[in-house]
């Protein structure tokens, strides 16, 4: 399984905060229906059985997602998982798609040998009925691979098209769109190599730091966010930069397929020590990213061809939207997974994908509430031996509320006895926050012609101003009108 390395993450903001680049209309690959799918990271499914894919797939497709794509690395069961992934979409027959996405953080891919292992997977899974295929051609990914040369010294396309693409095994049966975590102006140099891009990263406001956010965001005290300060925040969380570079690169790769896929992401959170795995950080997921991001996409859905949700179960960054009912865990993320579920995000997602995938807003037929927030203050202190994330001074003591009218109501939030606000909610989506409380809580109603529709008040969340350690996960609440 891939924990993303701070190489990632971080060392190549180069990449994701190249300068901006106007949008370029590419030719679109006329083969692929618009589609959205859940990056699944296979490395967290050792004892997964074919009904808990099955599980996966079914909850999933209910919520407007189209397909898995499968985060796959040089793991002992990989084969094996990959195989009950795909018998549990061939078994339901409902349409649902596979395809991989090669951790090349993971494969090992400095000799022309290493290539052997990926180009056999990719071709046993290439034909079978679940594959995704565009224009009769295999759909695969990956995650990272922009420093493998596959024995070609100095050459990585060089290398992936010698040693995968264009390798006699796979040439003219597979439509490659990586990950590549490089510069897009790099991107011609791929001709051959790839028939698009996923910009993994693109669902994440990679520009915002701590020590950019003066610069970024001159005049705004992120202790107290003010209108203005909202509104300068809301330009950057969620838009469309990251997605115009890559778009602009792939304008310069040869040929007629660019297919551009982008990421939709709801948060970031991870908190491994230099014992572990040696990540600790955030990336800004206030301002309702998840509402807002898709709302980005699909004003832009002429120029992204799918959304790959990051993620279904990367539970050690904090930004999984399925459920943790398996227990599969990586080592230590425990202290900030567990009693904090995601679906609340879930839930929601049907609506903002349909409309991505048809262009129309589906009807909204039962109201609904979701809520999120952070278990302590940004600035608590407490004694943890691995130190606070960077770029916690990013994020806001705020409840975050999302609501889906049927019609016009009125939302109160309330985060204490005496700390509560009522909005009014107009029909269809709708954001709010409201400051949280030391020692408070999150409660909503939700009211219509003096009726209440909903009230959420999660019992097990608590704002702790005192906590034992470090914990910048969120806890998600959700409710649906009867």
């Amino acid at each position: 399984m891939h924990f993303r390395s701070a190489l990632y993450s971080l060392g190549l903001l180069a990449a994701a905060a190249f300068v901006n680049a106007a949008p370029v209309k590419v030719a679109r690959q006329s083969g692929i229906p618009k589609m959205v799918v859940a990056h699944h990271i296979v490395g967290l499914t050792a004892a997964f059985t074919v009904d808990d894919w099955t599980s996966d797939i079914q909850l999933a497709q209910a919520n407007g997602i189209d397909g898995f794509a499968l985060n796959v690395g040089n793991d002992p069961f990989t084969n094996t998982q990959a195989q009950n992934a795909y018998q549990a979409a061939e078994q339901l027959n409902s349409n649902f798609k596979m395809f991989f996405s090669l951790d090349m953080s993971s494969f090992p891919c400095s000799t022309a040998d290493d290539a052997t292992k990926i180009r056999d997977l990719v071709s046993q899974f290439a034909t079978r009925p679940a594959q995704l295929q565009v224009d009769g051609k295999a759909f695969v990914s990956t995650f990272a691979g922009e420093s493998c040369n596959f024995g070609h010294a100095n050459d990585v396309p060089g290398g992936w098209r010698s040693e995968f693409t264009q390798h006699p095994e796979l040439a003219g049966k597979i439509h490659f769109v990586p990950s590549f975590f490089a510069d897009p102006s790099t991107f011609s140099t791929f001709t051959g190599v790839m028939d698009g891009t996923f910009a993994f990263n693109s669902g994440w406001p990679l520009s915002l730091s701590a020590a950019q956010a003066p610069q970024l965001l001159p005049g705004v005290d992120l202790n107290n966010v003010d209108a203005a300060g909202e509104a300068a925040l809301q330009k950057i969380i969620g838009n469309f930069d990251q997605d115009n570079q890559a778009i602009s690169g792939l304008a310069n790769v040869q040929g007629s397929a660019h297919t551009y896929m982008a990421a939709a992401a709801p948060w970031f959170f991870t908190h491994f020590g230099a014992d572990t795995f040696n990540k600790n950080f955030i990336f800004d997921g206030d301002e309702h990213l998840w509402v807002s991001r898709w709302e980005t996409l699909i004003a832009n859905r002429d120029q992204v061809d799918l959304v790959e949700v990051v993620t279904w179960n990367d539970f050690g960054e904090s930004h999984y939207i399925g459920p943790n009912n398996h227990g599969q865990l990586p080592p230590g993320s425990e202290a900030w997974v567990n009693g904090f579920d995601h679906q609340g995000w879930l839930d929601i997602t049907n609506y903002f994908a349909t409309q991505f995938k048809t262009g129309q807003a589906p009807a909204i037929t039962k109201d609904q509430l979701v809520m999120w927030a952070r278990p302590h203050p940004k600035n608590a202190t407490p004694n943890d031996p691995v130190g606070a994330p960077k770029d916690f001074q990013l994020f806001q003591d705020k409840l975050w509320a999302v609501v889906l009218a049927t019609a016009d109501g009125s939302l109160t939030l309330a985060t204490s006895d005496t700390t509560s606000q009522t909005f009014q909610v107009k029909a269809g989506v709708n954001k709010f926050s409201l400051a949280l409380s030391p020692g408070g809580f999150m409660h909503g109603t939700l009211t219509r012609n003096g009726q209440t529709t909903i009230d959420l008040k999660p019992d097990n969340y608590t704002f702790n101003p005192n906590p034992p350690a470090f914990n910048y996960n969120a806890f998600v609440a959700s409710a649906t009108s009867q």
